[in-house]
C-alpha cells in the first residue's frame, strides 16, 4: 500500500492506495474535518466518533464498510485511521 497526500482547497486528506484492489482510501476523519470546518483534529474527531455510533445505530451500511488503516500522523507515527473508498464517501453526501 502507498500513502500519500490528496489536497482538497488547501487541505490536506491523508489517505492510501491499495494496489491489489486499486482502490485509493481516505481519511474519514481528515473529510470530516473539512466538511465541519472544524480548526481542532481532535474536535472533527469527536465528532466522526458521534456519527459514526448514530449511523451503527441506524443500520448505516456506509459505516460497516469502512476499514481501519496505518495512516501517518501529525507526529509522524502511523495509527489506526478509519478509512472509506470514494464510493462510500458518496453515500454519505
Amino acid at each position: 500500500m502507498k500513502n500519500d497526500l490528496a489536497i482538497f482547497e488547501e487541505h490536506q486528506i491523508r489517505r492510501v492506495y491499495d494496489e491489489e484492489n486499486e482502490t485509493w482510501f481516505f481519511s474519514v476523519v481528515d473529510i470530516v474535518q473539512i466538511l465541519t470546518e472544524q480548526s481542532e483534529y481532535q474536535a472533527a474527531r469527536n465528532y466522526w466518533k458521534v456519527l459514526k455510533n448514530r449511523l451503527k445505530k441506524e443500520g448505516s451500511e456506509s459505516v460497516t464498510k469502512c476499514n481501519r488503516l496505518k495512516l501517518e500522523a501529525s507526529d509522524g507515527k502511523k495509527y489506526l485511521t478509519d478509512v472509506a473508498n470514494a464510493e462510500t464517501l458518496l453515500l454519505w453526501r
